[in-house]
């Protein structure tokens, strides 16, 4: 979802899209995220514990929303040169991280 959300925002720096209507814009972000909907959907079916899976609900939107900012990340840091991490993102994220253990305590 990274490249669907964000990866307009590049092409429109580039130029490459700076003249396409909204639409266009929306229907080139629909087609990014399409492949990871193709890839996440079957990913929580069978992660999931009602269906044999070993995480329940709760966990599997706490794994997504870590793996998603650590994918942003790398992403942010490649496509938009100009950005950085300080030390606040970095607290921040290890903070997610200890989200995701609390979230796997019994």
């Amino acid at each position: 979802m990274t490249l669907a959300w964000y990866g307009h925002l590049k092409l429109q720096e580039t130029g490459v899209s700076n003249h396409w209507p909204l639409i266009g814009v929306i229907a080139f972000s629909w087609g990014i995220a399409f492949f990871e909907y193709c890839c996440q959907v079957p990913a929580n079916r069978i992660g999931f514990v009602e269906n044999g899976g070993p995480f329940n609900l709760i966990q599997l939107k706490v794994i997504q929303e870590c793996i998603s900012l650590a994918v942003f990340c790398i992403i942010a840091n490649i496509m938009f040169q100009g950005t950085h991490l300080h030390w606040n993102h970095i607290l921040a994220f290890f903070l997610i991280i200890c989200a995701v253990y609390l979230v796997f305590m019994k």
